[in-house]
């Protein structure tokens, strides 16, 4: 730096000082306002930036190893489509109150845009509750020309939190459903059931499918239910009881994601299990696919072995219900 710079500094420095120190000598009330308020700004703004340029980056996303973006429960990243389906659906819409004794069950309807007499599909939700994602789900089932019975079985779980949207985050709804006991959701699930059944525009058929944890209970409503015509379980788990299979009346379609190493062990299982006691258990296994694809493989940024399967089992899933 010049001599001439140095000078210019020294002198600025010196009527910074004194206009700090003493500002009431030499400026007039609304001077020193501004001046103060310019000269505090001028001193944070590099502060600011040596603060930063000091700090380490951080991945975007520490919690991601391996170049993954996805858990086995993959983050909402489809959730602005969901809300846009949802708001932008020119489908029927409503909340139902289903009575299951004096219990309330909050079942989310969507109904086809027909004029004939339609199967219903009652869907269950994954551990995340009767979330966004769900209740989009049940528009594409109506899109599709079928009656769609989505019912929030975390529904009076306790006097603050009586349904999904009630609970704080995902992390809490999920904590709430592990806690629920299975001969409960059966019963929340026969209620739902027998409610359909009453819907004018239904032609009787009824359908269970569920995902995940709704998967499992999909599975075990076959067991319970005679009014089923099929039950579809997406990367559910089957009844670890032999004779539970036994019970079955109605063909199980099972949708699975080839990197989903913790529910397709159970699967030859329940292969076993079905084919001994003479029930019929389709299942389509997706490769690559992790678990929860249907969701997250509506992500249009996502893993594209998850949006493969999504896609395939969707078709796959209208066709099982078409040849109904």
């Amino acid at each position: 730096m010049g001599s001439s710079w140095k000078k210019f500094f020294m002198e600025y420095r010196l009527v910074a000082l004194l206009l700090d120190y003493f500002p009431e000598i030499f400026l007039p009330l609304p001077a020193r306002r501004t001046y103060l308020y310019l000269h505090m700004k001028k001193l944070l703004l590099p502060l600011a930036f040596l603060l930063v340029s000091c700090t380490p980056m951080l991945p975007a996303n520490p919690g991601v190893q391996n170049g993954s973006e996805h858990s086995e429960h993959s983050d909402d990243s489809s959730v602005a489509a969901s809300v846009g389906r949802l708001t932008g659906s020119p489908r029927h819409q409503e909340w139902v109150e289903v009575k299951n004794g004096d219990r309330t069950i909050y079942t989310w309807v969507v109904y086809p845009q027909t004029s004939e007499k339609r199967p219903v599909v009652i869907l269950i939700h994954e551990n995340k509750g009767l979330n966004d994602w769900a209740r989009s789900m049940a528009d594409q089932v109506a899109e599709a020309g079928y009656i769609a019975v989505a019912p929030d079985l975390l529904s009076g779980f306790s006097a603050t939190e009586t349904r999904t949207s009630d609970f704080v985050d995902a992390d809490a709804a999920t904590k709430a459903i592990s806690q629920l006991k299975p001969d409960a959701v059966q019963s929340d699930l026969q209620a739902v059931s027998d409610w359909a059944k009453t819907i004018p525009s239904a032609n009787g058929k009824l359908v269970s499918a569920g995902f995940c944890w709704g998967g499992a209970q999909s599975f075990a409503f076959a067991t319970r239910n005679d009014d089923l015509v099929a039950a579809m379980v997406f990367y559910g788990t089957g009844p670890t009881e032999e004779s539970a299979y036994g019970k079955i009346d109605v063909p199980v379609y099972g949708f699975y994601g080839g990197a989903d190493a913790r529910v397709n062990a159970t699967i030859d299982q329940s292969k076993q299990y079905m084919t001994a006691a003479g029930k019929t258990y389709e299942t389509e296994i997706y490769d690559g696919a992790g678990h929860a694809f249907m969701r997250s493989g509506e992500d249009p940024n996502g893993e594209a072995p998850n949006i493969a399967a999504r896609n395939a089992a969707w078709e796959r899933m209208k066709e099982i219900l078409a040849g109904l």
